[in-house]
């Protein structure tokens, strides 16, 4: 059991199963942008899930350094024509998602972003990456076949 601080999301509570997060990245994207794609979307899970962070690290210098996420974030690949039944099937089964559509790799510019998401319908988004983070055994059906990200 790994302690987070006021709770652990490793443990089971009662009626409540341990929780899982991955993110599922395009496999074709070029090193640079699949690491950005997991990062933006790891950003946004850690925001949305606080009680995912794990308690501060405290060196035997005594230095404290930021706690981390305890049960890891398992960083897969996938095409990127399933990203988008990755992410429906996860929301089907309750699993919070974090997607984030390709414009977002077209622009630095965030609320150019925003527009161009904006003219797009739900059904036609393109993604370079989905995350998810909900009980552990949901998480492994949706993504079980999906390898390490290479």
């Amino acid at each position: 059991m790994l302690d987070t601080g006021a709770h652990s999301i490793h443990a089971a509570e009662p009626g409540r199963e341990p929780r899982r997060c991955a993110i599922v990245v395009d496999a074709a994207l070029p090193p640079g942008r699949a690491a950005n794609a997991a990062a933006v979307t790891a950003l946004t899970l850690g925001q949305r899930h606080p009680e995912a962070v794990g308690r501060d690290l405290v060196d035997a210098g005594g230095q404290t350094h930021p706690g981390l996420i305890p049960i890891g974030i398992a960083i897969l690949a996938a095409p990127a024509a399933e990203l988008p039944g990755i992410r429906d099937k996860a929301l089907k089964a309750g699993i919070d998602v974090v997607d984030f559509p390709s414009q977002g790799q077209e622009t630095n510019d965030y609320a150019d972003f925003r527009t161009r998401v904006s003219q797009v319908a739900t059904g036609a988004l393109t993604y370079v990456s989905i995350g998810l983070f909900g009980p552990r055994k949901a998480v492994g059906r949706v993504i079980g076949k999906y390898s390490l990200l290479k």
